[in-house]
């Protein structure tokens, strides 16, 4: 996993609904803990764009419901500043599911992703239909 050139503001904590844009069958995904994540006392885990968080899915095909899986946050609606001093943000919480070697688990990705995300996962880059 790479460093991605923006440090930007995390807007999904622990217990957010997100949605699933890939074809792997889960729908929703709620966060149940942000891997690399070294906090403060009584502060709750957070993530933004390219961080990885642990998830539990909620609804989808059966045979990946309830299932714990890894994912990586593509885009946020919290705001975040980009290097070159453009604010972006995005409709939805969204994310992308992953296998332990951190390449995607699905084959097709159905809506649009940040392009810090590419910078940190070049095989996600590779099946994204449109980047911004």
């Amino acid at each position: 996993m790479k460093a991605i050139s923006v440090n930007p503001s995390k807007g999904i904590q622990t217990g957010s609904i997100i949605r699933c844009i890939d074809n792997t069958g889960a729908k929703k995904l709620e966060v149940i803990a942000v891997r690399g994540f070294k906090g403060i006392r009584k502060r709750h885990p957070s993530a933004g764009v390219g961080g990885v968080v642990i998830c539990a899915v909620k609804s989808g095909d059966q045979k990946i419901k309830h299932e714990i899986v890894k994912a990586v946050v593509v885009t946020q609606k919290k705001e975040f500043l980009r290097a070159n001093g453009v604010r972006i943000k995005f409709p939805e919480n969204t994310a992308v599911l992953i296998q332990d070697n951190m390449e995607p688990r699905g084959k097709l990705i159905k809506g649009m992703i940040a392009k810090e995300v590419v910078e940190r996962f070049p095989m996600i880059g590779k099946i994204a239909s449109t980047i911004i």
